[in-house]
């Protein structure tokens, strides 16, 4: 597993929908700050990349220090431009764009889930520990 993992989901409204620390590291106290600010500021480079490729999977559209952010993004008619990032120190593409698939299944189930209002906050428990269980199985 990656030492340092931050997943978040956004909308297309670019409003984080879902947000977890999955490493397995010690937190400092400002690290969940520092990896937002990350997450943040990569979003633009996302926007600008999205125009010009096919591709779902972004590996490394940026970095900071010896952190890496992953991007995986998709189009369909309820959630177009929805993207979930990663932000990591792993160099397993194979292992987050695993992760990243079996997520995107996970949130398609979610949107089916007629309670649930599309681009609002994930609250889900369950999904909540798939994804965490996800990620201890990829990264």
């Amino acid at each position: 597993m990656a030492t340092t993992a931050c997943f978040i989901i956004v909308s297309r409204n670019d409003i984080p929908i879902y947000e977890a620390e999955v490493g397995s590291t010690v937190k400092r106290e400002d690290a969940a700050h520092l990896h937002q600010f990350i997450l943040h500021a990569a979003q633009d480079i996302v926007q600008d990349l999205a125009w010009t490729t096919s591709a779902m999977f972004l590996k490394a559209i940026d970095r900071f220090n010896d952190l890496v952010v992953s991007v995986y993004l998709f189009l369909n008619l309820v959630s177009i431009h929805t993207r979930f990032m990663l932000l990591h120190d792993s160099r397993n593409d194979d292992g987050i764009k695993s992760f990243f698939q079996e997520v995107h299944e996970l949130y398609i189930k979610t949107l089916l889930n007629p309670l649930y209002l599309p681009g609002s906050r994930i609250t889900s428990s369950h999904f909540d520990t798939k994804v965490r269980a996800l990620a201890r199985k990829y990264l």
